[in-house]
């Protein structure tokens, strides 16, 4: 490879951490806000979003924020020697799970760089993912709208706007009956936080997501599909299409990120996306 190729490689490698680290610090900035809803309040610092009260269903106790934690301070004695612990002597990842609550079962950690072994602490991997991102489009012209609409183009987007809409979406999402699962009715006043619904012709809500902005970017999570738009001929594809074209509109100067696997991932790159990175979310059974 000669120098031109070498230096290109290595600033792929430096957008793609730096995309990481954006879609990371969003991420975890959706999960403070899910936090606050439900009255707990987390803390962040330069190496991790940490909670120190257990965070509700779904939402990691922890989100880190860079592949070099921070190393832990502490004045208790280090075994049995009277003094401060020396700078050093406890390991990063012993100071990150200083920060949360790991004596009660369900204790989870988001590895954003896939950089960490929790085994040793009691953890197990619960699910792999990739970050994505997607640079900020440039406009796209206005087509006319076609004369007669197929059952796709009847589908159309909003945003949730009281919260009196978000039972139906939550529904969609896959909440049990009557319950909104995670999600609070505090969300939808966060200025940061825009849930976004697909409603097919008949006002069912057939796929959706979650927008959180952030100062440079605009991440999405919770894109889902709902069984019933199989019927429709509505899939993950579609949703990432019409999802991003929404954003888009929307916010039309922010690159989007967020993570996604399996199928999604899948449709995520099929609209235009990119993997820039690995993460791990890990978890303790008790």
């Amino acid at each position: 490879m000669d120098g031109a190729g070498t230096t290109s490689a290595v600033a792929d490698v430096t957008d793609r951490d730096a995309w990481v680290r954006a879609a990371a610090r969003n991420n975890a900035e959706w999960c403070a806000a899910v936090c606050r809803a439900h009255g707990v309040t987390g803390e962040f610092g330069d190496d991790a979003w940490t909670s120190s009260r257990r965070t509700p269903p779904l939402y990691p106790d922890a989100v880190t924020l860079t592949d070099r934690l921070a190393p832990p301070t502490s004045t208790e004695p280090e075994s049995g020697r009277s003094g401060t612990v020396r700078p050093g002597s406890l390991s990063p990842l012993t100071g990150l799970l200083s920060r949360i609550d790991t004596a009660s079962p369900g204790c989870s950690v988001k590895d954003s760089f896939a950089c960490l072994d929790l085994t040793p602490a009691g953890f197990e991997v619960l699910f792999e993912a990739q970050w994505i991102h997607r640079p900020a489009p440039a406009p796209a012209p206005q087509e006319p709208a076609p004369a007669q609409l197929s059952t796709v183009d009847q589908i159309t987007w909003d945003a949730l706007t009281t919260p009196d809409d978000l039972p139906a979406w939550a529904s969609a999402w896959g909440a049990e009956p009557g319950d909104c699962g995670p999600f609070r009715p505090e969300l939808l006043a966060d200025d940061a936080t825009t849930f976004l619904r697909a409603r097919s012709a008949d006002g069912r809500v057939v796929a959706g997501a979650v927008a959180t902005v952030s100062a440079s970017v605009v991440g999405l999570s919770n894109v889902f599909t709902a069984p019933e738009a199989d019927a429709l001929g509505y899939g993950p594809r579609n949703t990432w299409a019409a999802c991003l074209a929404t954003v888009a509109a929307r916010w039309p100067l922010l690159p989007v990120v967020g993570y996604e696997s399996g199928a999604d991932l899948e449709a995520a790159v099929a609209n235009g996306c990119r993997t820039v990175g690995p993460l791990r979310v890990w978890w303790r059974r008790a």
